[in-house]
């Protein structure tokens, strides 16, 4: 009987769709990610690293650009489901998911096992739970993004795909066998039986990785979470939002070098069917110094070494030319390229790899990366001398540039601006190094210095603010807004009861919001459209409406601050993963996904509303 069924699916897996953004699950051995659909599809996985080409690109494509399914064998050609229902094991990356079928019920367990020295490896655990289960894989790997179909055979009995300088080793005991470039198995499977599926990724030119022991790597990985996960010392109401945004944040850091990608994919787009769309698996400086920030605030003070470590290597002696990011390991060049045999996402067009925003001046990083380092300063990191030396130079040369326009947090690509929020964050910037000299750490020309911190304060407030309307604009002279002046009071530009912050934040819920009440991050319609230089239009942008419920807090509209956050934790997937923006026509998640700059304030506001008391229950 298992054969036809496996058959039949495979004629399904003809006419694959991938799923909703959100439909998806994370799991990863801080190196690199896969995604896992409900179905039980592992549609996106790069190896070795993040930023490497992925083996199953079907995210982006069809099941032709690879992908690898495990679910039941369902006759007849039906559409195989959904699982009934799946979840995280305890506080950790280990994914259960559970289907209840006419013959039974069956578990799928997926993970990858962190790395010390073995392969990358992606394990898949097959457990029967009650009847008797007839049970269908599907592995279809294809290299480069899709584009490159492997050369599959035996060795030792063991099944490895190879292609150019990529080797990936299949290990089970289940049977399988090859068809139309595809590598089956089918099985079944009762109470207690358990199919182990597992590959692993080597060079080519090396020899075989060691077979893995799927049982032995299941009970280390579950022993490194609950270590990991017993190190956070938040423990308010919203705990269990915020360990698995810190678990997902502990997912994006590749733990060789300490960088942190925004996001393990490429290319979701902000806009179904759209072209904004880009490649988020390098490190921002921006996105990984916030990133710090809540991880020291909430007890991770290893990862925020590891960081700094990193941000010294990757600068290094050049803080002229600094980035606004950079490859995980330091890498400076990320050429922007497009794959044009991949389809895209639901047809969002062009799949991108490389961003070439990488060399656009951003003045605000300096502010994020300075406001870093003080934190880490303030919380007691080991002392590195040259962390001090660095934030000296990153003044000096911002002393000579804080005037100039740039392309500012959005990364437009469009015209350069002097963007309000980028000369805030300048103003961080000299504050926090201010602060560093004043303590005794560092030596400086305090006085020099306080003369330009009180020069942009007096700019910004004069040339960035409109009186008639009462709040700040989004670039001088501009009478549009942008979501980043929410951060004035949170960075203590100006005080939370300041008229002029009271009328930005009240601007921006009246400008940028969505009718169901989440923030765009600027208008992309009306007076000054085209000020990013794409067509298209995008979602709330999820970072956004986290830093409105801050405000709303610290103006002390609590209440409505914690109905906003709620809403927000609303729009989480199942598994309490969020994706970069949330479309209010489609009432989906949109753009990379997930996403380390929506889950970075997710915290944040919620240690705010934890110290306010703003909390329902």
């Amino acid at each position: 009987m298992q054969a036809p069924f496996g058959a039949d699916v495979a004629v399904r897996l003809e006419i694959y769709v991938s799923g909703r953004i959100e439909d998806y699950a994370l799991i990863g051995d801080m190196q690199t990610a896969a995604l896992v659909c409900r179905d039980g599809s592992v549609d996106w996985l790069c190896l070795p690293r993040f930023d490497s080409h992925a083996v199953f690109a079907g995210l982006l494509g069809t099941e032709d650009h690879g992908f690898w399914r495990i679910g039941p064998a369902f006759p007849g050609g039906a559409e195989a489901p959904a699982a009934t229902r799946r979840r995280y094991q305890g506080d950790s990356l280990i994914l259960e998911s559970e289907w209840e079928t006419p013959r039974g019920t069956v578990r799928v367990i997926d993970f990858m096992p962190p790395r010390e020295d073995h392969a990358p490896q992606l394990v898949r655990i097959v457990e029967g739970v009650s009847g008797r289960v007839p049970m269908h894989s599907a592995l279809r790997m294809r290299f480069s993004y899709g584009r490159v179909v492997p050369w599959v055979h035996k060795v030792d009995g063991r099944t490895v795909a190879v292609a150019g300088p990529d080797s990936v080793w299949l290990d089970t005991d289940a049977q399988t066998y090859g068809k139309d470039l595809t590598t089956y198995s089918d099985f079944t499977v009762g109470p207690g039986d358990r199919k182990a599926f597992c590959i692993s990724w080597q060079p080519s030119h090396k020899g075989a990785p060691e077979t893995p022991d799927a049982q032995e790597a299941l009970a280390t990985t579950a022993a490194f979470w609950r270590e990991w996960v017993d190190h956070c010392t938040y423990h308010g109401p919203y705990r269990e939002a915020v360990i698995r945004s810190l678990i997902t944040l502990k997912a994006l850091t590749y733990g060789p070098t300490g960088g942190i990608v925004a996001a393990p994919t490429t290319s979701l787009p902000e806009e179904i069917g759209g072209v904004r769309n880009w490649d988020y698996r390098y490190t921002w400086l921006r996105d990984a110094a916030i990133t710090l920030s809540s991880l020291l605030r909430t007890g991770y003070r290893e990862e925020a070494q590891a960081w700094r470590e990193w941000l010294l290597r990757a600068v290094a002696g050049d803080p002229e030319n600094l980035q606004i990011m950079y490859g995980i390991a330091g890498e400076r060049e990320l050429g922007e390229t497009e794959l044009d045999w991949l389809p895209g996402y639901e047809n969002s067009r062009p799949v991108r790899v490389g961003n070439g925003a990488a060399h656009q001046l951003q003045l605000d990083v300096y502010g994020e990366v300075t406001e870093a380092l003080h934190l880490g300063h303030m919380t007691g990191l080991a002392r590195n001398d040259y962390a001090s030396v660095l934030q000296l130079k990153l003044i000096r040369y911002l002393e000579a540039h804080w005037d100039q326009p740039d392309e500012g947090i959005w990364e437009v690509r469009g015209p350069r601006r002097h963007f309000v929020h980028s000369k805030v964050m300048a103003w961080v910037a000299v504050d926090r190094t201010i602060k560093l000299i004043e303590s005794g750490d560092a030596d400086g020309p305090l006085d020099r210095w306080r003369e330009l911190r009180d020069e942009i304060h007096e700019d910004v407030c004069e040339k960035g603010y409109d009186k008639e309307r009462n709040t700040f604009t989004q670039s001088y002279g501009s009478k549009e807004l942008d979501a980043s002046l929410l951060l004035i009071p949170q960075m203590g530009f100006l005080p939370p009861d300041d008229k002029r912050v009271i009328g930005t934040i009240e601007a921006i819920q009246r400008e940028l919001s969505t009718p169901d009440g989440f923030i765009l991050r600027y208008p992309t319609t009306g007076e000054e459209a085209g000020v990013d230089g794409l067509e298209g239009d995008e979602g709330a942008f999820l970072a956004c409406s986290f830093w409105m419920a801050d405000d709303l807090a610290m103006i002390g509209r609590v209440d409505e601050a914690r109905h906003l956050f709620e809403r927000l934790l609303a729009l989480r997937n199942d598994l309490g993963l969020l994706a970069e923006e949330w479309d209010p026509r489609l009432q989906r998640q949109v753009g990379n996904f997930p996403q380390a700059f929506s889950h970075v304030p997710l915290i944040d506001t919620a240690l705010r509303l934890t110290a306010s008391g703003a909390y329902g229950g």
